[in-house]
């Protein structure tokens, strides 16, 4: 008899495939719209569930986190709302100029941020009108939005976390298992047959499988009833 494969098992979520709450503790978010003035940054931490180190800042009675930007430090002051360009503040898109490298961008203003938030990464702008403003991403993809976002300028701190390697794969399981990631992965034609759809490849002669119309969500893997398969000619 078989067993539940990997996905149906993780969607059922039993502790096994849980994410552990105590990891997320810090949320990442701005303070109000409209908040404006000056900031303290209150400490830095090591969160396990982020790639870079997270600033507590308070301002206005108000504590919050975000991710830290390369070069600051506890103690310094940041501002919101000006048109200061320096490392950690906080600023709308309409007023930041062409060179300069920002983070933690505003889809809709007053979301808190929610794209480029990954260690070593940052943005920049490329046009500006009066309705919109482009972003040149990481991933060479331009992006309009709102001239009323906000973002942190300068870069995330924990650029070259990916360059030490992890020589050790006990090291490795308790990175992943601090986020609850799936690891390590076996690829699917190395299953049993009873395992997974793509199981029992008698010797690894992979061939596409396409999914049952009526196939339970888990099981839906490969190709997802397509037009047509195989090697266009």
């Amino acid at each position: 008899m078989g067993k539940t494969i990997i996905q149906q098992a993780r969607g059922h979520g039993s502790k096994t495939y849980r994410v552990r709450p105590k990891a997320y503790i810090y949320r990442i978010q701005y303070p109000n719209l409209g908040t404006i003035g000056k900031a303290k940054i209150i400490d830095l931490i090591n969160s396990p569930a982020h790639t870079s180190p997270l600033a507590k800042i308070s301002i206005n009675n108000q504590i919050f986190y975000v991710p830290a930007a390369n070069g600051i430090y506890q103690g310094q002051e940041i501002e919101f709302g000006s048109n200061k360009i320096e490392t950690g503040n906080v600023v709308q898109l309409k007023d930041i100029p062409f060179d300069a490298r920002i983070f933690n961008i505003e889809i809709r203003p007053g979301d808190g941020g929610k794209m480029i938030r990954t260690s070593g990464s940052s943005a920049g702008i490329v046009k500006r009108n009066e309705k919109s403003v482009t972003l040149l991403m990481p991933s060479k993809k331009e992006v309009d939005l709102d001239p009323n976002c906000r973002a942190t300028i300068g870069i995330i701190a924990g650029d070259g976390r990916t360059l030490k390697p992890v020589v050790k794969a006990g090291k490795k399981h308790y990175m992943m298992k601090a986020r609850n990631k799936l690891w390590p992965r076996t690829s699917a034609i190395k299953f049993n047959a009873v395992d997974h759809p793509f199981g029992g490849g008698r010797g690894k002669r992979i061939k596409s499988k396409i999914a049952k119309r009526n196939a339970p969500a888990g099981a839906k893997v490969g190709h997802l009833r397509p037009s047509r398969t195989g090697v266009r000619k």
